[in-house]
């Protein structure tokens, strides 16, 4: 063979070389543009409390800055694998437009040669949503807990909202219909004290003032022409009173969530931890399954990155006359269809209806079979009919929600 010239077998490797670079190049900008725009999304959400914060509570900006970047990772879990899989489809749809699909066919590469450098971008979407979900959500939960505590004893009304209950203290739970930032001022105010272990408080009071001294973490909420309802417990007897002023003090350091019994909630517990906490857990129970989810969901969401890249390549590589838009709608649906069956997997194993394993693992197994079967046509030139894809997936949607509303309706009823 003459200097310089090449064997058709090192052409192919040539040309597959150079595909591999060039779908991953073009792979990363759509990815970076997809996670850039669901961000600002998840900040428009977030511009109401962002402003309450700042103008009505005299927060700074670089504190709720900081509550933003805690928030973060909990958000990115979820954007990442989208933002795989958006890129893995915007990447084919424009190749299948501008008829590169059709030139790479004609150079005998297959489809399932153009898997690799998908599987690599893939595994670099995995890699950073493993990230997100074992080490910036327990580091974002703890650091996002020790801000809040340091806004509360500088500033308590901060956590004090109007018409919400709030349980920000353990063993009590209070509701203030309007509160006045500006003068540390409460009207209508409901509180049930249940600290005390064989006594339950019930106070209503028209009126309450808030003082606090952030040195000691304490503050007292000071209440007006109240009535306070006190149950034993265990004489069974009940007596009431009224007052014309009523002192209720409350520990800033107890400050926590409401489903944690120890002093990392399930957030903020590392893999290592949660392991013990489980092995050392008595009777499950809803904290038990919640906690048990949620070490599944640490593992199995990046995971999606891979079940959501490959579902995303034939639909993609076949769509020769769809446009961008229907290929963005496309891929929002199925999306949602993963987030769907993530939360009814959820919603019914956080009570131990069925093993949180399944709950955590089954949308993966769905969109990864699923992945394979389209590869398989597409690979086979089976014509895949997007259309009927598309309107099949948007009339199942809303019937599959209609069990999980009428569920979460049920429990909260």
């Amino acid at each position: 063979m003459p200097p310089g010239w090449f064997t058709e077998k090192q052409v192919l490797k040539n040309v597959r070389t150079i595909l591999s670079r060039y779908l991953i190049k073009e792979m990363i900008p759509p990815f970076g543009i997809n996670v850039g725009f669901f961000l600002f999304v998840f900040l428009m959400t977030k511009l109401l409390e962002i402003t309450d914060y700042i103008v009505n509570y005299n927060v700074g900006l670089l504190p709720v800055l900081r509550m933003l970047i805690y928030t973060m990772p909990f958000f990115l879990q979820f954007v990442i694998p989208m933002a795989v899989m958006m890129a893995v489809l915007l990447t084919f749809l424009r190749m299948s437009g501008d008829n590169e699909t059709i030139a790479i066919k004609a150079c005998g590469v297959s489809l399932y040669r153009l898997l690799v450098p998908v599987l690599v971008f893939c595994m670099m979407g995995c890699v950073a949503t493993a990230a997100m979900t074992i080490y910036g959500i327990p580091w974002g939960s703890s650091q996002l807990k020790a801000l809040t505590l340091e806004l509360a004893s500088s500033s308590l009304d901060v956590g004090v909202k109007p018409r919400t209950f709030n349980t920000s203290f353990e063993g009590v739970v209070f509701y203030v219909n309007q509160a006045d930032p500006q003068k540390k001022s409460m009207e209508d105010i409901f509180i049930e004290d249940q600290r005390h272990p064989d006594t339950v408080t019930t106070i209503v009071a028209p009126k309450g003032i808030l003082f606090q001294n952030s040195e000691k973490l304490t503050a007292h909420l000071r209440l007006f022409n109240g009535t306070l309802v006190q149950v034993d417990l265990k004489e069974h007897s009940t007596s009431s009173l009224t007052f014309d002023t009523y002192d209720l003090n409350l520990n800033l350091s107890q400050m926590t969530d409401d489903d944690a019994d120890s002093s990392k909630n399930r957030l903020e517990m590392s893999i290592p931890e949660m392991r013990r906490y489980l092995a050392n857990y008595g009777k499950p129970d809803s904290l038990y399954y919640r906690t048990l989810m949620d070490y599944y969901k640490k593992f199995s969401v990046p995971i999606a990155c891979f079940a959501l890249g490959l579902i995303a390549v034939p639909l993609g590589f076949q769509s020769v006359s769809a446009r961008r838009s229907f290929g963005i709608g496309l891929g929002l649906i199925f999306f949602l269809s993963y987030y769907l069956l993530l939360s009814a997997g959820w919603a019914f194993g956080k009570n131990g209806t069925y093993p949180p394993i399944i709950g955590m693992w089954l949308p993966n197994v769905l969109f990864g079979l699923s992945g394979l079967y389209l590869l398989y046509r597409a690979a086979a030139d089976r014509h895949l009919a997007l259309g009927a894809i598309f309107w099949k997936l948007v009339g199942w949607l809303p019937r599959s929600m209609r069990p999980l509303l009428a569920r979460e309706t049920d429990q909260t009823h």
